[in-house]
């Protein structure tokens, strides 16, 4: 049974995450060859307070 955990930053729409939902779904029961009903995903939304990338927090404003 795959578990898959999506992390991404908040403001993703619902139907936007039934999309993605229905395609990792679609693929991961083509390559794993397991049923739909096994495969579970896990959207976990992350404010821009908390994510950084290359030692900047992306809330801040980007350097000039």
């Amino acid at each position: 049974m795959p578990m898959i955990r999506v992390e991404l930053l908040e403001g993703r729409t619902l139907e936007q995450k039934r999309q993605f939902a229905d395609a990792i779904t679609r693929e991961s029961v083509r390559i794993l060859a397991c049923d739909p009903g096994d495969v579970e995903i896990i959207f976990i939304p992350v404010s821009k307070e908390s994510w950084a990338v290359g030692g900047r927090l992306l809330s801040d404003p980007a350097p000039e």
